[in-house]
């Protein structure tokens, strides 16, 4: 017996060492495969640098965007200035191929800066992209009339646009990446949406100077000087801007980045257990040509959003005007006060949007939206053709309720689409391709296919439609990316206690 037990016991010695040779063979490989969540990985974010670097995109975005909306409030004044010859009509078109002309180059200005903020940083792309659009619109407020020296007006005029659409092709990519990369992952939605609200106090800052001008000077007095203010006004406001994206740091998500390259770069080995470590192994993409090949479906699917989506954003922010004063004969003051309003409605629900697709998830908002526009874009263009003040006012509403649920979503769901060490160069290129090609002719073509159809003044809502419903394809084929970490990026949190919960809440080893 006691030979037996012995043997026994050793028997059950070995067992015991082998299930644990296996263990930590087990733990090996599952470090390599699917390493466990360090404490260390997780980014917690720090609410007041949060809301610092938040402000300062959004705010840095909104002059940007009043920038770019000042042409668009004055279309009917430049057409005058710079195109003095035909008719109304052609006035008109050429005004608004110019504004198109900035669109051209915005995938350039994508391509451009995009890469290069992958490569160096967010934050001084950002700063850089500030410093042209300021300039670019101060100068277009300089250039001499067509009166004055002729043709050469204009070609200044295209000239400036196209140093706006430039810069503007690095904006909106690398403002969204940035607040994308603060915001902790419950909250992306929330702190998104402000980037939104910065476009639309751009807009309506726009609006209410070009609205006050309109009032307080005569049409001759708008016509000879009162439209440069406006222009001349962006100067100041860019140096504010670039001051504020100055003094914020790099994203973490960056930061983290650079470490993991950098470590890799000096042979270290002391994060080889952590589960992002193998982001290093992929530096930022240089070429355009790899982004294409990697991305492609995913540009693909960023696109036909981005591009429904500015469609119903620049017919109705930019177009709207235009179409209430040159189409429907209405007031223009008037015209522009309940677009204004319409604008000020926005700002004030669009951060409970970002609320909502944190808790409820993107694609539920989007989904509203986009089919919000298909359905009520005939009515609310009927209303909007009675011609009444509260008619307006009740289509715009319409529209706006619609369009707030991509406002309030679209900043926190594309740059989800692509990992970090690709996302501003991916997101540039998908997002300024479709509004180059969608967004920003948008207000050309609607007006050149109401000449075609004899001023049929529906023209708008069913382009509108036919754009909502490429979007409704759009948001049914992407993945949900609420409450979930960006793409080659740790997991962010607002506080120590869900970073502990986190990598407890982890699945423990299978027991052998």
């Amino acid at each position: 017996m006691p030979t037996g037990s012995t043997e026994a016991d050793h028997a059950s010695e070995q067992d015991r060492e082998a299930q644990k040779r296996h263990r930590a063979l087990f733990r090996a490989v599952a470090r390599r495969r699917n390493p466990k969540l360090r404490r260390t990985d997780i980014t917690i974010t720090d609410e007041k640098i949060v809301k610092r670097a938040v402000k300062a995109a959004a705010l840095g975005n909104a002059m940007e965007w009043f920038d770019f909306g000042i042409y668009s409030y004055l279309a009917v004044t430049i057409g005058q200035v710079f195109f003095p010859g035909g008719s109304d009509t052609t006035r008109l078109l050429s005004s608004f191929a110019t504004f198109a002309v900035a669109f051209l180059v915005r995938p350039l200005g994508g391509a451009y800066f995009g890469p290069l903020g992958d490569r160096i940083g967010r934050k001084k792309v950002l700063a850089l992209t500030m410093i042209m659009m300021a300039l670019g619109t101060l100068c277009i407020g300089l250039i001499p009339s067509y009166a004055l020296i002729g043709f050469w007006s204009p070609v200044l005029l295209i000239l400036l646009r196209l140093v706006q659409g430039f810069s503007t092709g690095g904006e909106y990519g690398g403002a969204s990446t940035f607040i994308a990369e603060y915001a902790p992952d419950k909250k992306r939605g929330y702190f998104g949406s402000f980037l939104e609200m910065g476009t639309l106090i751009g807009y309506t800052g726009a609006a209410g100077i070009v609205l006050i001008l309109n009032t307080a000077l005569s049409d001759d007095a708008m016509l000879h000087w009162g439209w440069r203010i406006p222009f001349l006004i962006a100067g100041p406001l860019g140096l504010v801007g670039l001051y504020l994206r100055m003094k914020l740091d790099e994203t973490p998500a960056f930061q983290k980045l650079e470490a993991s390259q950098t470590h890799v770069t000096t042979g270290s080995a002391t994060e080889t257990e952590s589960e992002f470590s193998h982001l290093s192994e992929n530096a930022p993409k240089k070429k355009i040509g790899e982004i294409f090949a990697q991305q492609w479906p995913t540009l693909i699917l960023c696109i036909a959003l981005v591009g429904a989506y500015n469609i119903t954003d620049y017919m109705l922010l930019s177009y709207m005007p235009t179409y209430l004063t040159d189409t429907l004969h209405y007031n223009e003051a008037h015209g522009l006060l309940i677009l204004l309003g319409t604008m000020i409605a926005l700002m004030c629900i669009i951060s409970s949007i970002g609320k909502l697709n944190d808790h409820f998830g993107r694609k539920p908002l989007l989904m509203a939206g986009m089919l919000g526009f298909f359905v009520v874009a005939i009515p609310a263009f009927l209303l909007v053709k009675q011609g009444s003040v509260g008619a307006v006012i009740a289509g715009m509403a319409l529209l706006g309720l619609s369009l707030v649920c991509l406002l309030g979503t679209m900043s926190a769901a594309l740059p989800a689409l692509f990992p970090t060490n690709v996302r501003y160069g991916s997101l540039s290129i998908g997002y300024n391709l479709a509004v180059s090609i969608f967004g920003g002719t948008t207000p050309l073509v609607i007006t050149a296919l109401m000449d075609v159809f004899n001023g049929n003044v529906m023209v708008p809502a069913y382009y509108t439609m036919g754009a909502a419903l490429v979007g409704v394809i759009a948001v049914a084929c992407m993945k949900e990316t609420a409450q979930q970490p960006l793409e080659g990026s740790p997991p962010s949190v607002a506080t120590k206690e869900e970073a502990v919960e986190m990598v407890t809440a982890q699945t423990t080893e299978p027991r052998f």
